[in-house]
Parts: C-alpha cells; structure tokens; sequence
C-alpha cells in the first residue's frame, strides 16, 4: 500500500482493504528460493551448463552451505514467519529482529532467537532476509553502517521493498567485498535503469518482483478483494482494511 497516500484518501470517507493472506506462502517460497539459489550459485551454474564455450566443469565451483546456517529475518510478520517455517526444515539457526517479540511458544515452533538490536542479527547472520513493509522507519533501513556490520561472507536477500535497502551503498558494498553477495526481488525503480551498477556485478541475483506471482497466490488475491468488497457494500466490517 506504500504507493497511495492513505490519510487522504480516508479523508474523502473510502474505505482502503488489501489481501494480505493470499500472497504470504507464495513470497515465502520467493524469499526461499532466492537464498538456495544465490547460495548455490545457480544462475552462475545454469549459465555454465549450457554455454557452448563450457568443455568441462570446474571443481571449485563452491557455493555455500545452508544446512546448518543462520538466516536472520527482519520484519517477523506473517510472511517472516512462514519464512522460518521454511528454514527450520532446512536445519537452519534462526534470527529475528521485529518491532514486537512473537510468543515464546511461536518462537519455539520455528527455533527461533529474538535479538532486540538489529546489530546482533546483522552481526551473526551468513544469510540477512528483509521481510518489511516500506515505512519512513524502514526507509533505506540497510545501508552503509549496516552492511559494514554483516559477515563479509553473508548475502543480502530483500523480498519486501526496493527502497529498504540503499541502493548505492549496497553497489559499494558489493564491489569491495564488504558482502558476499545479494539477491533481490524488488528494486528502486523497477525495472532498475539498464546501464544500473547493480546489474553489471556478478555476486547478485535479481529477479522481476515475482513475489506473489503464481496462478494458485492471484486468484486468492482476488477472492480476498471480493470478500472485502461485499463486505463493504453490505454495511459489514471489511475482513482487510487497512487504516491510515
């Protein structure tokens, strides 16, 4: 909802919903799939695979190994949580830095440790996944300071907004080996510019805001419009709204 101005619109007396059920399991997966496939350098692999210049293949094509490592989530909201779901069965060690601290019998479920000051998790993680909304607080919330806090062998994986992450410091970082790498599904702007310093490096991995885009996640979306939509014109409490 970052892109309509909410308390002007509540001024005119409409009524603002989303579907914010729909789209979780689907941008879980895409936050998942973004951390195996930078680890494993997939693209990197698939590329190699297939070019007709490859004669053999090297044996120190490394990646990294997950099993058994930590991923720090910023932002443990529904989708943040479905993210640690996934995680736990990949034996990782969780992380997670959220303005309120989940029960001790959710954190408990998913194997999670709550670190108050995002330092810590910055600090500790070989995998940092942002999984905020884009407010004025999380506003370029990852930048120079706190990419120089991460593992120079961690990677950066931003599902949630372009803007949450500083853009230019993370291309220094990235040039200069301050991280390891980084994979993206969401950019400022979107598409980035094509002559964009991010797209010239070879320790990042962006893809198109695929977020939510699968057949099962969009007819969900649109069955959570129409429930709030009916629920709106029958005088009803709207099942989503979201206020300013």
């Amino acid at each position: 909802m970052d892109h309509l101005d909410l308390k002007l619109i509540s001024s005119f007396g409409v009524k603002m919903a989303n579907a914010p059920h729909a789209v979780s399991s689907s941008t879980a997966d895409t936050g998942m799939a973004l951390l195996l496939a930078s680890a494993r350098r997939l693209v990197e692999g698939c590329q190699m695979a297939v070019s007709p210049d490859t004669e053999c293949f090297a044996a120190d094509w490394l990646g990294d190994e997950v099993t058994g490592a930590t991923l720090g989530i910023i932002g443990m909201g529904r989708i943040g949580y479905k993210i640690a779901l996934r995680a736990k069965a990949f034996e990782m060690k969780i992380l997670y830095h959220n303005r309120n601290q989940r029960t001790e019998e959710e954190e408990r479920a998913v194997g999670a440790t709550y670190c108050p000051k995002i330092e810590d998790l910055l600090q500790q993680s070989d995998f940092v996944m942002l999984v905020v909304s884009l407010t004025p607080q999380t506003c370029k919330l990852i930048g120079k300071k706190e990419l120089e806090l991460m593992k120079p062998t961690a990677t950066l994986i931003n599902i949630s907004r372009g803007p949450v992450v500083d853009q230019d410091a993370l291309v220094e970082a990235l040039q200069t080996g301050v991280i390891k790498a980084a994979a993206l599904d969401v950019t400022y702007s979107e598409p980035l510019p094509r002559d964009h310093p991010l797209l010239k490096l070879k320790n990042i991995l962006i893809t198109p805001h695929l977020g939510i885009k699968t057949d099962k996640a969009i007819c969900m979306t649109t069955e959570e419009a129409v429930a709030n939509i009916l629920a709106a014109l029958n005088g009803l409490p709207i099942p989503n709204e979201v206020f300013p």
